[in-house]
């Protein structure tokens, strides 16, 4: 094995080899802000590049080479110190002004799209080089879109499908997204695209298809929209109602004042527009009165108080037709005094009037039968003389009081005289009290009768 000692002088001779080269590495940095430069046709195009040396210098070589496959290299230009050597096939196309390395292209085409290399070298004690690579593209802005739709005059729902197609007349490497009311589309069950995008079909047509639909086609230096376009949708006829600007309505029924007149209007959601009649339905059979969407009804033209009138809506686009109906009430003349600002009363509100008057007339009949009859008591109590009223009261002065015993019905005096008249005066008898006043009810009188029963017994 070799010592540490013979081992020394050699690894002292690497270590100075390894500090030379990465000195002289380190002399010359070469370094571009970006690998990939994208450029518009005809206009110009800066290719930026840095570079800097730490040692002292004597000549400064720039060289640009373009390199295009399946082509070979080609030589651009060259420089030495403030020399400029270009190709003479391109010395109108391309520009250096040394010592700064950035070339100028003064016009870009489509055919300068490649890659193009830089290569620097430095004289000094001996040559130093560095080289680096820019990628360049060359892309012409895209034209505003058009869309082309097929069939131009709609479809109906359900029973067609539509194809939109967005076209631009200039632009390269151009990507297509599809915009409903500004919201991209992506695939689903009623669309589809083509490869590329450029291609929407909306298969099958359905109502919730509607709306306006536009194109974005961009590449890496441009981006164009189309014009929104609302393709032609046949459907309906949904949602059919029958309204009233200044009738009461409940439901299907509909309220008018004798002498007075109802305007009815037909609407539902369809395009193109429905075609309306009505009918009016009497005696179990019906009667074409009006086309139109509108319909006045007077009192005086219903002949029973209550009437039945529809109507039709027909889309002829579509072959579809729905119908609906409503109720027409006279009101009696009594019930047009409730009416309030000239705001007709509805069904309901007159059978809830009507309801809250019974309810009130029961408790008023309940509590009059319950308190009528303490009346006639009390009238009868008003006829008896004053010593009637005593011998009510007195209890001790009879032989036996079992023959008191019993439910006494008592009611309190109507004469407020006569009653302080009874109660002051003394009862004789050993059991009562004097100036006791026995304006009580009948279960004191049935509280006092036991007590007075055992005193006997004893």
């Amino acid at each position: 094995m070799h010592s540490w000692s013979s081992l020394a002088p050699h690894f002292m001779l690497q270590c100075r080899i390894y500090v030379l080269l990465l000195g002289i590495c380190s002399a010359l940095k070469l370094t571009v802000p970006s690998h990939t430069i994208r450029g518009i046709e005809g206009q110009p195009l800066t290719l930026p590049v840095d570079y800097n040396f730490n040692i002292t210098v004597s000549d400064i070589q720039i060289i640009w080479l373009f390199e295009k496959p399946p082509t070979t290299l080609r030589y651009l230009l060259i420089s030495v110190n403030q020399s400029v050597v270009p190709d003479l096939e391109y010395r109108h196309k391309f520009t250096l002004t040394p010592p700064n390395a950035s070339l100028l292209i003064k016009s870009l085409h489509l055919s300068d799209e490649g890659s193009y290399i830089i290569k620097i070298n430095i004289y000094g004690n001996g040559t130093i080089p560095a080289s680096a690579k820019i990628q360049v593209t060359v892309d012409v802005p895209v034209t505003k879109p058009v869309i082309y739709t097929e069939p131009l005059f709609g479809v109906v729902e359900n029973s067609g499908n539509i194809t939109l197609k967005c076209t631009v007349e200039k632009g390269t490497r151009i990507v297509y997204q599809w915009m409903k009311n500004g919201y991209p589309i992506e695939a689903s069950t009623i669309y589809s695209l083509s490869a590329n995008n450029d291609v929407l079909w909306i298969a099958p047509v359905i109502k919730e298809a509607i709306g306006n639909y536009s194109c974005l086609a961009e590449n890496p230096v441009s981006a164009m929209e189309s014009d929104m376009i609302l393709p032609t949708i046949y459907y309906g006829p949904y949602g059919l109602t029958i309204n009233s600007d200044n009738g009461q309505k409940l439901g299907d029924y509909f309220t008018v004042d004798k002498g007075e007149a109802v305007q009815l209007y037909c609407s539902a959601d369809s395009n193109p527009p429905n075609n309306y009649s009505w009918i009016r339905r009497a005696d179990n059979s019906t009667h074409l009165i009006k086309y139109g969407r509108s319909l006045e009804v007077g009192s005086e033209k219903v002949t029973q108080k209550t009437e039945e009138y529809r109507c039709r809506a027909v889309n002829n686009m579509t072959g579809k037709w729905k119908e609906t109906h409503i109720f027409v009430i006279i009101m009696p003349k009594g019930l047009e005094q409730l009416a309030q600002k000239g705001k007709y009363l509805s069904p309901l509100g007159i059978i809830t009037g009507i309801s809250l008057f019974l309810i009130v007339s029961m408790c008023f009949l309940t509590l009059w039968k319950r308190f009528q009859p303490h009346k006639v008591l009390q009238q009868k109590l008003q006829t008896r003389p004053e010593a009637d009223y005593r011998k009510a009261q007195t209890i001790s002065g009879h032989e036996n009081a079992l023959d008191d015993f019993g439910i006494y019905e008592f009611v309190a005096f109507p004469d407020p005289a006569g009653i302080s008249r009874v109660s002051s005066r003394s009862v004789s008898g050993s059991d009562m009290v004097h100036g006791q006043d026995f304006n009580g009810t009948v279960y004191e009188v049935i509280r006092h009768i036991p007590e007075q029963h055992q005193e006997y017994q004893e």
